[in-house]
This record gives C-alpha cells, sequence and structure tokens, in this order.
C-alpha cells in the first residue's frame, strides 16, 4: 500500500497549552487505523490538526497527506483534497437540511455541479443503507436530532462524500448496540465502495468488533505511547486500557 498520511514530529497547542508532543505516525492508502488512549490524552486534538482547525496552533513537525505537505492549509482545501473529519458532538445548523448541506458539501469538494436527480438517487441509496427516514433530508442539519440520528448523519455524510481519508472520532460514543451495527454497516460500506482509508479515534473501541484493523497507535500524555497490529486494539477490547498501557 502507498502512503496516504504521514503525521511527522507534530506538535500542537491550543490556548498556549501543548498539547501534542512530537507525534509521529503513518497511515498507508486502503488502511484502517485505531487511535486509543484516555480522556485527555491528545486523540481529538490530533484529528482536528489533521483536518486543519483554526482552534489548534500547530508548533513543530509536519502533516503529508497523498504526497502533499498540507500543514499550512486551510480546512476547505483539505477536505476538497479528500480528507473528511465526523466530529463527537456534531453541530445543529439551523435554516439548512441535511438534503441541502450534503448537497452543497459534494459540489464544493468535487468541483462539479451535481445534478438533483443524481444526488437524490445517491442520498436515498445511502439513507437507506443506514435505515434513515427519508424525512430526515428534508429537516435542519441535526437540529431535533437524537445522539445516535446525529452520528448516523455524520456517516451519511461519509457514504456521500466518499473521501480518501475518514477521521472517525468517538463514532461509537454514546450509541446502543443496534445503533454501532448501523454504523459499522454504513463504515464497511464505505470500505468496499470506496477503498477508503480509516482513522478511528476512540477510547473504548466498541465500534472495533465488527472491524479488520490494520494498525493501532495509542496515544498516553500526548505522545505515541505504544504501537502495534490491529490485534493491539482487540487487546485493548478484551483486557482493558490500563494494562496494555501499564508497562509504557
Amino acid at each position: 500500500m502507498s502512503e496516504l498520511l504521514k503525521i511527522d514530529d507534530l506538535s500542537v497547542s491550543a490556548e498556549d497549552k501543548e498539547i501534542l508532543h512530537g507525534v509521529s505516525l503513518t497511515v498507508g492508502e486502503g488502511e484502517t487505523h485505531v487511535l486509543m488512549g484516555q480522556n485527555g490524552a491528545g486523540k481529538s486534538t490530533l484529528g482536528c490538526a489533521i483536518m486543519g482547525s483554526p482552534e489548534y496552533n500547530i508548533t513543530g513537525g509536519h502533516i503529508v497527506f497523498d504526497g502533499e505537505d498540507i500543514t499550512e492549509e486551510s480546512p476547505d482545501k483539505r477536505a476538497k483534497k479528500g480528507i473528511f473529519l465526523s466530529f463527537q458532538n456534531p453541530i445543529e445548523i439551523p435554516g439548512i437540511t441535511l438534503s441541502e448541506f450534503l448537497r452543497n458539501a459534494l459540489e464544493q469538494t468535487t468541483g462539479k455541479r451535481i445534478k438533483l436527480w443524481d444526488f437524490k438517487k445517491k442520498l436515498k441509496a445511502a439513507m437507506e443503507l443506514l435505515g434513515m427516514d427519508s424525512e430526515y433530508a428534508d429537516r435542519d442539519l441535526n437540529v431535533g436530532f437524537s445522539g445516535g440520528e446525529k452520528k448516523k448523519a455524520e456517516i451519511l455524510q461519509l457514504l456521500v462524500l466518499e473521501p480518501k481519508l475518514a477521521i472517525l472520532d468517538e463514532t461509537d460514543s454514546g450509541l446502543d448496540v443496534d445503533a454501532v451495527k448501523t454504523v459499522s454497516k454504513g463504515i464497511e460500506e464505505y470500505r468496499k465502495k470506496v477503498g477508503g482509508t480509516l482513522l478511528i479515534i476512540t477510547h473504548n473501541a466498541k465500534i472495533l468488533e465488527a472491524m479488520q484493523v490494520d494498525r493501532t497507535h495509542i496515544l498516553l500524555d500526548g505522545k505515541v505511547a505504544k504501537e502495534g497490529s490491529g490485534q493491539l486494539a482487540y487487546n485493548v477490547l478484551e483486557n482493558g486500557f490500563e494494562s496494555i498501557v501499564s508497562g509504557v
């Protein structure tokens, strides 16, 4: 597999406090990587830094995506290059429907006008896969959605936009068993249809039970404390986080 994402000695701060301290990792094209760690370890910070969130300041190192240094690129340019970030707590956007948001996002990322009929056909197929009622397409984005519905809407975006790299931040947080299965089904469809690359950020790994993980990275106090194969993630599932990092 060719290299899609390379994080090289990355340090990141927010409000003058350094959160990540020289993080390095590489993700190959088409691979599924898992980023684990306890609350406050810096997992979400890394995801936001890769996406270019203005809330975080890169103080050292580089981010290379698909052969290009994107360390200084704006979030919209990163999205157009094929990077997608789901959020732990998806925001509500009154005044714009889910359908309008997705069609606009698709046109912005592809740089092409999308025929309404083609878009509706694609949206309908994705919503049916996720078991989403079609009426959600005409509701304001995330307004009045339950936690599970918001997470499904995030995966719906993933299926419609078909990015090269999907960073999923705590997608399984707060979901019941059935909702996790539905979200996992959507992620698997993305992998099968697009051959996309996944960086899954989690601390409980519930969503990994139905996935094939290629590599695991464990963050501790803003640094990569341990790395290993996909089996490392499943070891955390079986034995708990503390037992894995106790020797670090």
